[in-house]
């Protein structure tokens, strides 16, 4: 354990004018507060906030983020209390021990919902000061390299995940690849023992073949740049073992395939150097196709600068280069921590570099739980980038994949909303299309767009998906009360009465719902029956004979009758003859809107009081809100046999090119194909584009399928999918 004046001196070796007083009292107050409490290891449980500090005065980080190392498991193990921290310490102690600690006393349902609340707290501490983003990773970072002591395989497991998946990228978002590289190796040997061994196995056998390479290419590289007149320093390195990993996870290849499992960095002295370098080495060696990479002009989206090129080197060697000046390599290693930003009016999170963070904040204010946030951050940290730029220059970093809603959103939410269209390179194109590095995007936007659902399908961008959810969530809570205010006026009716806000007031209790919006749109979503809702405002009101009794049918009571059912003849859709197999006799059968079944897809029914049976096809994302009603589900089927001359409307989705004749090409593939059209809309126009939705009347799936096939094979159609949702 570091002694008390050993890390008072580590600090004052980079700031002479460190509070020695502030640090003191720390330590000592940390010490006595955690007192006798021990760490799986057996050792002093203070040793860990005291390694912390280490590490945070490793990064040279101000006293406060010392102080705060030392502290920061005193709120949670201690009986310190956050008034005490801010009389001894100061609020801004006292504000970041808080934004740190751990919030295991949050009562959680699961480990997921536990890490996504931590994550959801961090990041709003994070927005207001950096600091607390480091100091987290300072105790993640010494938790990992003593997981060894955990006894439960399972706990280890759940932190290295945890690792992995949220705090590595983390400090890879903040520039601190040092960091970011320990905590993936830690995680790595303890998620992958084997693969980590088969990685270093290799390493080994490179290093007995050839011992002394790398201080040979070391030394022909400084020749071929001194011959060139430029001095440098040349250092050369073996990638880790989880990045060797990952990349052959990645591309698929074999240990022998990667170009860069040696890497040599090359430091100057300024970015003109930098390219003089880049000039001599591809003017002396075979470069690797697509392998270069000018992180220069266009720096990461964390600040990282460098050259990258692969080239075949010295003695046949395929190897990775780096060229950077020593200011960018301080930044490579150090990251957010290079910055001395603290002294002089405290952190900013306004450079370009914290552009992520903003977009969590956003995500965070729109996404309803812990748990979708959590879903919607891993997707802002994880996927490669592609560069893009607006029709001003401005340079917008994205995910790889992302489309022109990415974009928009990327701009400003508003811009996201309101998008009708997409020009790529002066070209307008759909706005499903993938971008790639270096397009210039320009949005139309109009005042009248509102998000579309099907967005959703491909935008991969956590805030796009956040942003789209959020206005589903709202036009369908809109929808419900509608709905539901309906339902509940009808019945009401029926008896006599009237419904007033006093009377729902009264009994939204009942139903544990905080507001009566919540209780009608509840019922809107067909959750609660509104005859519930009658007989709970009027106790002693019997059942109505029209009703006949439960909202509800019970899917016992539903499969006892399923097999009568299957001998009772078929049922009617607007006056059209359906087969289907396992209904109670009598019952009204609909097709879902949402999916569209047609016969050979598999289906399951779903009871609705008033309505019968409404049919989805199984995938039918509609079905995810019936998930808690079991009782509501049925199993059902087509019949072998029907009259064969049934129509069933199948949904189309289609891009169609905007030229003359597009639409006559497309009636006419489906006439051909004995198809009728019933319904045209078109969704979406643009200058070169119609997205319109198409209601075919058909025989089943598979003459759907065969209508699908010719269609895409019709020039003038740019997409044919079929229509979910």
């Amino acid at each position: 354990m570091i002694r008390q004046f050993e890390l008072v001196e580590r600090v004052h070796s980079y700031d002479p004018d460190a509070d020695e007083e502030m640090l003191n009292r720390a330590y000592v107050y940390g010490l006595k507060k955690h007192g006798t409490q021990l760490r799986a290891s057996g050792d002093p449980y203070f040793s860990h906030p005291v390694e912390v500090a280490g590490i945070l005065a490793e990064m040279r980080l101000d006293t406060s983020s010392i102080v705060t190392g030392l502290l920061h498991d005193t709120l949670e193990d201690t009986d310190a209390t956050r008034d005490e921290l801010a009389r001894l310490f100061g609020e801004d102690i006292a504000r970041l021990v808080d934004g740190v600690t751990k919030l295991s006393r949050l009562e959680v349902q699961s480990e997921t919902t536990k890490e996504a609340e931590n994550l959801r707290k961090l990041v709003l501490a994070m927005s207001s000061d950096i600091r607390v983003l480091l100091v987290k990773l300072a105790d993640r970072l010494h938790n990992m390299r003593t997981l060894h002591h955990i006894k439960d395989p399972v706990r280890r497991r759940r932190i290295a995940l945890e690792t992995m998946d949220l705090y590595a990228p983390l400090a890879s978002r903040i520039g601190m690849e040092k960091v970011k590289r320990e905590l993936e190796e830690l995680a790595f040997a303890e998620l992958n023992p084997d693969g980590r061994a088969s990685v270093l196995a290799r390493f080994g056998y490179l290093r007995e073949k050839g011992e002394q390479i790398v201080p040979q290419i070391e030394a022909e590289l400084v020749k071929t740049l001194k011959e060139g007149g430029l001095e440098a320093q040349v250092s050369g390195r073996e990638k880790t073992p989880y990045s060797i990993w990952r990349k052959m996870q990645q591309k698929n290849v074999s240990f022998e395939q990667l170009a860069d499992i040696m890497a040599f960095r090359i430091i100057v002295d300024d970015i003109a150097q930098c390219y003089q370098a880049l000039g001599l080495l591809h003017g002396r060696y075979q470069v690797l196709p697509q392998r270069f990479k000018d992180y220069i002009s266009v720096p990461k989206p964390n600040g990282y600068r460098s050259l990258h090129t692969g080239v075949i080197g010295p003695h046949g060697q395929r190897i990775e280069i780096q060229i950077r000046t020593s200011e960018m390599q301080e930044q490579a290693e150090r990251g957010v921590a290079a910055h001395w930003i603290y002294k002089q009016g405290g952190p900013s999170t306004d450079a370009p570099q914290y552009a992520w963070l903003r977009s969590l904040i956003d995500i965070l204010d729109k996404a309803p739980d812990a748990a979708e946030f959590l879903e919607h951050t891993k997707l802002e940290m994880f996927q490669d980038q592609v560069f893009c730029f607006t029709p001003k220059g401005k340079l917008i970093s994205l995910p790889r994949g992302a489309t022109p809603i990415d974009f928009a959103y990327a701009v400003h939410s508003q811009v996201g909303d309101t998008c009708v269209g997409a020009k790529i390179n002066g070209r307008m194109l759909p706005l499903r299309t993938q971008l790639s590095n270096g397009d210039q995007i320009e949005i139309v936007t109009s005042r009248a767009q509102t998000p579309s659902p099907t967005w959703e399908r491909f935008v991969v961008t956590g805030k796009a998906k956040a942003a789209i959810r959020r206005f589903i969530r709202t036009r369908q809570r809109e929808q419900y009360l509608q709905l539901g205010r309906s339902l509940l006026d009808k019945t009401f009716h029926e008896e006599g009465y009237e419904v007033t806000e006093k009377g729902l007031e009264g009994i939204k209790a009942n139903f544990k719902h905080a507001t009566v919006d919540d209780l009608i749109a509840t019922v809107g979503a067909g959750l609660i029956g509104s005859r519930e809702v009658l007989t709970a405002v009027y106790p002693g009101l019997k059942q109505s004979r029209k009703q006949g009794g439960a909202d509800v049918v019970p899917i016992s009571r539903a499969r006892a009758k399923a097999g009568k059912a299957r001998d009772a003849g078929a049922k009617k859709e607007n006056g059209q003859q359906i087969a289907i197999t396992g209904l109670i006799p009598g019952m009204a059968v609909h097709f879902a809107r949402c999916c569209h079944p047609l016969p050979g897809d598999r289906i399951v029914g779903i009871i609705t009081t008033g309505k019968g049976v409404t049919l989805h096809t199984i995938d039918c994302a509609t079905l995810e809100s019936f998930s808690d009603t079991p009782e509501r589900w049925i199993d059902v089927g087509w019949e072998a046999v029907g009259d064969g001359g049934a129509a069933y409307t199948g949904r189309l989705k289609i891009t169609v090119a905007n030229q003359p004749g597009s639409l006559s090409s497309l009636s006419t593939v489906i006439a051909r194909h004995e198809g009728n059209i019933s319904n045209l809309r078109i969704v979406n126009r643009s200058m070169d584009f119609f997205d319109m939705v198409i209601d075919v009347e058909v025989a089943d799936v598979k003459h759907l399928a065969d209508i699908t096939a010719a269609l895409r094979a019709t020039p003038a159609i740019n997409a044919v999918e079929r229509a979910r949702n």
